[in-house]
């Protein structure tokens, strides 16, 4: 069996090629890939040719279809995305001072995502609300700091997306303006 090695690993070329193409299908499969397909169309040289044309494939199409505001909530302490956190949206009235107006809620899916909180966007100031306690209840943690995490932003441009990841332990927490 011919085999090649490279820093002490040995693969013969058609387990080389079994690992590539499990790869590669991974990297579609996850939407890790470029996220296009490649269609086949009449070219110009005749109606029996195809040429490929290159389109958003499936997949990516559906991963752009978000809300105009996102979160992500990762266990640090677990090493982890937190699953079924309870997460609540609010935006607060034109005047300072004025009362939060909850206009949305959710909870993470297994990945530790909640893309699904609003349709659309109006400039102004929001906060979401991380139930905390209910997550590190579920998961058998019983001593935690922070029941709930309140996070407060301000969106001036209504056109972009705004990801608000939270990354979470019972004694702390981070968070950041993500892409």
């Amino acid at each position: 069996m011919e085999a090649a090695q490279k820093n002490g690993v040995f693969l013969s070329r058609g387990r080389l090629v079994v690992v590539v193409v499990v790869v590669v299908l991974l990297m579609v499969c996850t939407g890790v890939a470029v996220g296009l397909t490649v269609k086949h169309t009449a070219s110009t040289h005749g109606p029996d040719q195809q040429s490929p044309v290159v389109s958003p494939s499936p997949l990516a199409m559906s991963a752009n279809r978000t809300s105009p505001i996102t979160t992500h909530v990762l266990d640090t302490s677990l090493g982890r995305p937190a699953a079924d956190v309870p997460v609540k949206l609010f935006r607060r009235g034109e005047r300072i001072g004025q009362e939060w107006s909850q206009v949305s809620s959710g909870q993470t899916n297994s990945d530790g995502r909640c893309n699904g909180l609003l349709n659309s966007l109006e400039a102004g100031v929001y906060k979401i609300t991380f139930e905390t306690a209910t997550y590190f209840n579920k998961n058998g943690i019983r001593q935690y700091f922070y029941p709930h995490i309140d996070i407060v932003f301000e969106i001036h441009d209504p056109s972009q997306h705004y990801h608000v990841p939270l990354l979470l332990n019972p004694f702390g927490y981070s968070t950041y303006r993500g892409s």
